[in-house]
């Protein structure tokens, strides 16, 4: 572990703890990366998930106790997979392998992501792309970041002329989910110039902030899928909300994260 994350001080700035969070996100992103290369093949459901633990526990080996030292009295979300409110008070949200199962395909559309959030608000993200050594950052009041480069999402005002994108919330969602994903697809692609559908979410949101897409749009959802690109999003200016409009919290049944300049038009696409 390196010097900067033994170092523990209660009184951390936000701005100090996410230069930290941003090491030990690092370092468990190199062991991942160790690790990438050969499709890992499995013949069975349990197969699957036991090369997905795997790879869990090999960046949870290294984010746990860092995230530990540095944030204490944080609670820890022991499953990535859920959703919803958090009790009050301070709660590190992992996902230790963001796109895991294209880590075992061997594709590169996969990250290592923490964030820590207080009494049900992000403030502060890291996403690390251990292939490209990219890593994103935000902080409440503090703006997003590519490697310390400000974000800043597009200026598209046309949906028409803009590149939107989805994921599948999981691969076992319910069915009135999985139609309505189905739907929402073929409205965008009547309406928008391009559509991407893949997962992980965490991409595609990175991607919104920097202004390579125009939107990001899922149907339910883990806190883990969406807090840290719900926060990088709107740290680089963009809108959040929920596929109808309102306000997104991590209870709400939708999410779309989206250049201001579309944001209306994807709303009136994805309920109509």
């Amino acid at each position: 572990m390196s010097a900067s994350l033994q170092t523990t001080d209660a009184a951390l700035s936000d701005a100090d703890l996410l230069d930290r969070t941003a090491d030990a996100v690092r370092a468990a992103g190199a062991a991942l990366r160790e690790r990438f290369g050969e499709v890992v093949r499995y013949g069975s459901r349990e197969e699957l998930m036991a090369a997905l633990a795997v790879n869990d526990d090999a960046a949870l080996a290294i984010l746990r106790p860092a995230l530990t030292e540095l944030r204490p009295q944080a609670r820890w979300v022991e499953d990535e997979l859920d959703g919803g409110a958090l009790p009050a008070g301070e709660w590190w949200v992992v996902d230790p392998a963001e796109g895991n199962v294209n880590h075992l395909h061997a594709l590169p559309e996969w990250a290592v992501t923490a964030t820590l959030v207080r009494d049900n608000r992000p403030v502060l993200t890291v996403v690390h792309l251990p292939l490209t050594g990219e890593t994103y950052t935000a902080r409440t009041g503090g703006g997003a970041h590519l490697d310390g480069r400000p974000l800043h999402v597009s200026s598209t005002a046309d949906l028409g002329l803009g590149i939107v994108a989805t994921s599948q919330a999981r691969p076992d969602e319910d069915e009135q989910v999985v139609r309505r994903v189905g739907a929402s697809i073929t409205a965008m692609l009547f309406d928008a110039l391009v559509v991407r559908v893949a997962v992980p979410a965490t991409l595609h949101l990175v991607n919104v902030a920097a202004g390579r897409i125009d939107a990001f749009w899922q149907f339910a959802g883990a806190r883990a899928d969406l807090l840290p690109g719900a926060l990088l999003v709107t740290e680089a200016g963009g809108t959040i909300s929920d596929a109808e409009g309102r306000p997104w919290t991590p209870q709400s049944g939708s999410f779309l994260a989206a250049a201001p300049g579309i944001h209306a038009q994807a709303v009136a696409t994805l309920t109509r």
